[in-house]
C-alpha cells in the first residue's frame, strides 16, 4: 500500500483504540490506577488500547515488529537489528486521562533507520486526528470533516514567539528558560498542553517553540515528531542534532527542542538567551 493508504489504515487503528479508551474514561467511577516498575501510572484503558493496536498493526504489516510502551521489554540486542518498526504509546498522557482534562492521545509512529517517518496522533475526547509522513505531508482531521493539510509557521522577525510548556512537568529550569526568552523576544506567548499535543501545536502552526528539558520516552514523542517533520518542523537535541530513535539500550530521549521553523537561526538566539551549554542534559 502507498503512504496515503497506510496513514488511513493506521488512523483507523488509532480511532478504534480511542474508542476502547473512552469505554473506560466515560465510566461513572474513577479509573483504577496502578504503578509500573518505573513508577509511571497505568490504567485499564492503557491495556485495552495496547492490545488492540498491537493486534491490528501485526495484522496490517506482519513483517514489521511493534514496540509499545506496554509491551514486554525487548532487549536492545534484538531491537538494534530493527531497521523498520512501529513505536506506540497506546495512551499518551495517562495523568491527563486520570485528571479527566481530555488532553491525552493515541500515538502510533513508523520508525525507519532511527528516524520517525510516519505518525498518527488521535485525541479520543475531541475526535481530532493528526497524521503525516515525510512523503505525504501533514494533516489534521476533525470529526465529520475532510482532512486538511497543515504547515508549521515560518519565523520572520524576533518580535514574538509562541512557546509550548508542559503542564505536568513544570520546574525551575523551564521557568528560567521562559524568563530568559523574554529578554530575547518582545513578546512571549505561553501555551500549556498535555501529552504529544504540544508537538502537534507546532505542526498546526499554532506555536513556534517547545523546549523539553525533562525526561520523556521515545514512544512519547515519535508519532508527533513525524507529524511535525512532515509539516516542515524539526525536533533536535540541545546540540541541534536530529532526535533519533532506537539508538541505545535506554528508551529515554535526551532533552530536546521542538522547532516549527528549523531554518530560523534558533542556535544564535538560544545560545545567548537559554545558555544551553549550562542546562542539565538527560542524555
Amino acid at each position: 500500500m502507498n503512504q496515503i493508504q497506510l496513514l488511513q489504515a493506521v488512523s483507523s487503528i488509532a480511532l478504534a483504540a480511542g474508542a476502547r479508551i473512552l469505554e473506560v474514561y466515560e465510566q461513572a467511577q474513577a479509573p483504577s490506577v496502578t504503578l509500573k516498575a518505573d513508577h509511571s501510572p497505568i490504567t485499564e484503558a492503557d491495556r485495552r488500547a495496547h492490545t488492540l493496536i498491537v493486534e491490528q498493526l501485526t495484522a496490517l504489516t506482519p513483517d514489521i515488529p511493534v514496540l509499545s510502551e506496554e509491551s514486554v521489554p525487548i532487549a536492545f540486542a534484538i531491537r538494534k537489528n530493527w531497521h523498520r518498526y512501529w513505536l506506540v504509546d497506546p495512551l499518551d498522557g495517562t495523568r491527563e486521562f486520570v485528571r479527566r482534562n481530555g488532553e491525552f492521545t493515541v500515538n502510533i509512529a513508523l520508525i525507519e533507520n532511527g528516524a520517525a517517518v510516519l505518525g498518527v496522533v488521535y485525541v479520543p475526547v475531541t475526535g481530532v486526528t493528526y497524521s503525516g509522513s515525510l512523503i505525504t505531508g501533514a494533516f489534521v482531521q476533525h470529526p465529520n470533516t475532510a482532512r486538511v493539510a497543515i504547515h508549521a509557521t515560518r519565523m520572520s522577525v524576533q518580535q514574538r514567539v509562541r512557546v509550548v510548556a508542559s503542564r505536568s512537568h513544570r520546574d525551575q529550569t523551564l521557568d528560567s528558560v521562559l524568563a530568559q526568552l523574554r529578554h530575547a523576544f518582545a513578546e512571549v506567548d505561553e501555551v500549556s498542553m498535555g501529552s504529544s499535543l504540544k508537538l502537534c501545536l507546532l505542526a498546526e502552526g499554532k506555536a513556534d517553540f517547545y523546549p523539553r528539558l525533562a525526561p520523556t520516552s521515545e514512544w512519547d514523542t515519535a508519532a508527533a515528531h513525524a507529524i511535525l517533520a512532515a509539516a516542515g518542523g524539526a525536533v533536535v537535541n540541545t546540540r541541534f542534532e536530529a532526535l533519533r530513535y532506537n539508538q541505545q539500550d535506554s528508551l529515554l530521549n535526551p532533552n530536546f527542542l521542538a522547532l516549527a521553523d528549523p531554518g530560523f537561526d534558533w542556535r544564535a538566539v538560544l545560545q545567548d538567551c537559554l545558555q544551553l551549554d549550562k542546562l542539565p542534559r538527560n542524555d
